[in-house]
């Protein structure tokens, strides 16, 4: 009788654990879906906040300051610029400045990116060589106007994270590489364009050499402030205007080391 009562026993206090069990794992449960259902509104206000900042950036900083091409205003509302700045300052991502990347380098303004890249008269068939890659938000504006876009970043850190982000991002047309910029991209010469996103001292011949015909080239040339230079290849000859005052991260590498041109 004695372990009958203690059998019982045995069965109801297991029962009660088995019990307790049950309503902690639906506690837990309804803990998660509670905090995923909050999760999943606080990702939702914040992308309301950036398609709204998005919008007001494409119309205020771009369309309103003169930029005109169609495509290129539809790639700048499109790509999210947010995701190519750390984290703690993706608030600031759609206001009208450059904001620091890491490794001491910058991603540029919106209205500077627009500009420059309006200034290659990009209509879609076009392979562009874009140097210095950064956070990789050029090279996906480019990679949204262009067949092909190869772009060089000589800081490994940043290449190998442009590069993931990009591939992330579904980016099949950008290959990424880390290298010298100075001294271009031979192996994929000649470009249809080529952009340049920080500042020689002087414009480097290579780059010059891997213009194709009827091709453009934006590069900002100074040391401490410089002038956004336009340079086409037409008929063989090389011509270079000016076009705007701009300030950006001086270009690094052998090249400009030893005083190539």
């Amino acid at each position: 009788m004695y372990r009958r009562v203690k059998s019982i026993r045995c069965l109801l206090f297991s029962g009660v654990r088995s019990v307790l069990f049950v309503v902690m794992a639906l506690s837990l449960l309804s803990d998660c879906k509670r905090e995923l259902n909050e999760n999943q509104e606080t990702t939702g206000r914040k992308e309301t906040f950036f398609d709204h900042a998005r919008e007001e950036m494409v119309k205020a900083q771009i369309r309103n300051r003169g930029i005109k091409d169609e495509r290129l205003l539809r790639a700048m509302l499109k790509v999210e610029r947010h995701k190519f700045v750390p984290e703690e300052i993706q608030k600031f991502a759609y206001i009208d400045r450059p904001l620091p990347i890491g490794e001491g380098q910058t991603i540029s303004q919106p209205y500077i990116v627009a500009l420059m890249t309006e200034l290659l008269k990009l209509n879609g068939d076009e392979k562009v060589l874009e140097i210095g890659t950064g956070s990789g938000y050029q090279a996906a504006i480019l990679a949204e106007l262009a067949r092909e876009v190869y772009t060089i970043e000589i800081l490994e850190p940043l290449a190998m994270q442009a590069e993931k982000l990009l591939q992330d991002l579904g980016y099949e047309n950008i290959t990424v590489k880390c290298g010298d910029g100075y001294i271009g991209w031979e192996e994929y010469a000649p470009y249809d364009a080529i952009i340049v996103t920080c500042a020689p001292p002087y414009v480097p011949q290579p780059l010059i050499d891997q213009l194709a015909e009827g091709a453009r080239m934006v590069i900002p040339v100074g040391t401490a402030w410089q002038e956004l230079k336009l340079i086409e290849k037409l008929n063989g000859q090389i011509k270079i205007f000016d076009t705007i005052p701009v300030r950006f991260v001086p270009m690094t590498g052998e090249g400009v080391k030893n005083g190539q041109n």
